[in-house]
């Protein structure tokens, strides 16, 4: 690929149109191992020849220094340096990925970027078990499609867990002192997110807020527990959405993506009444524009306590009225 042809990363309004079809397109990049990584697409505004970089004093480990992309100051991370990879510093690396995610614009310098592909969401998996040099920073693993080349297919794709990247690099997010929900109900809300990271700080605002919750780790798990309380609700004769009040989803998850799973909610009976927000690291109006379109009622970039406590607000209320 040339580092300076963008044309892999266009098209967004055919890639919009993935939603619901549980299906990513992933961009595959190496870091001067035999190892293949991907990220998301979605996550990449441009790839570009590694620019002039600033060395600045008292740089998080990994971060290289600064550079000035179109009248913005960003910094950029060593991909190599922060998995402990060795190598892919700025006199080592030619390429520069470009990412936006977390409504936060950074430089990441790989090895080489390879090309795009378009795999189902339920051929990429949790990676349990298996032994990397990166375990800590997989979020998923999936195989190279039958199409990938001689001696290609069905080679492993490790995908980067980015918020993991992120909180190692720059810290975790903090949570701003949320105040607890006022109206003096007992608050039930179900969310799901496959990094450990969002699970983390989601549950913190929740604790904060006094919402009781539940969680799965990934789409699938979370349609089939959700399923699960429907069937009890219709067993016992009672309102599930006397019982569950919001389910919060992350849009990217191994299995099954957000959109599928806000899909099938949204067509069942069974929930209604019960909102679905999505909190996703994917902060661009696409994004938003694909949220919408499978019907959720809400979209949060990640992280800002304050932002997704005062979206839950309002809906919490508003199941609060209904029961009373």
């Amino acid at each position: 690929m040339d580092r300076t042809d963008n044309t892999l990363l266009e098209s967004v309004d055919a890639r919009t149109r993935l939603a619901g079809s549980n299906r990513m397109e992933i961009l595959l990049f190496s870091l001067g191992t035999s190892e293949i990584f991907g990220i998301n697409v979605f996550k990449v505004r441009e790839v570009t020849r590694t620019p002039m970089i600033t060395r600045t004093p008292n740089m998080p480990a990994g971060v290289e220094g600064l550079i000035s992309l179109r009248g913005n100051v960003i910094p950029v991370v060593s991909l190599g340096s922060v998995l402990n990879l060795g190598g892919n510093s700025a006199e080592q690396s030619g390429t520069m990925m470009v990412t936006e995610y977390n409504k936060r614009t950074l430089g990441f310098l790989v090895h080489e970027v390879d090309r795009i592909i378009r795999v189902e969401w339920d051929k990429v998996r949790a990676p349990e078990g298996l032994v990397s040099t990166a375990q800590s920073f997989i979020t998923a693993i999936t195989e190279l499609p039958p199409d990938s080349g001689a001696g290609q297919a069905g080679r492993l794709v490790t995908i980067l867990d980015v918020e993991q990247i992120m909180a190692a690099t720059f810290g975790e997010p903090l949570v701003m002192d949320v105040a607890p929900v006022a109206d003096g109900g007992e608050h039930n809300l179900f969310f799901v997110d496959d990094s450990a990271v969002a699970r983390k700080k989601i549950t913190e605002v929740l604790d904060r807020m006094g919402i009781k919750h539940k969680h799965a780790l990934n789409g699938l798990e979370a349609w089939t527990r959700l399923s699960g309380m429907a069937a009890h609700a219709q067993q016992t004769g009672t309102s599930l959405a006397d019982e569950l009040e919001l389910i919060l989803v992350d849009a990217e998850m191994p299995e099954m993506d957000g959109y599928v799973l806000t899909r099938h909610i949204k067509s069942d009976p069974r929930f209604d009444g019960i909102p679905v927000v999505m909190h996703s690291s994917l902060s661009s109006e696409a994004n938003r524009a694909m949220g919408k379109s499978v019907g959720v009622d809400a979209y949060v970039a990640k992280f800002d306590s304050e932002v997704l406590a005062d979206t839950l607000r309002p809906l919490l209320a508003r199941a609060q009225a209904r029961k009373d």
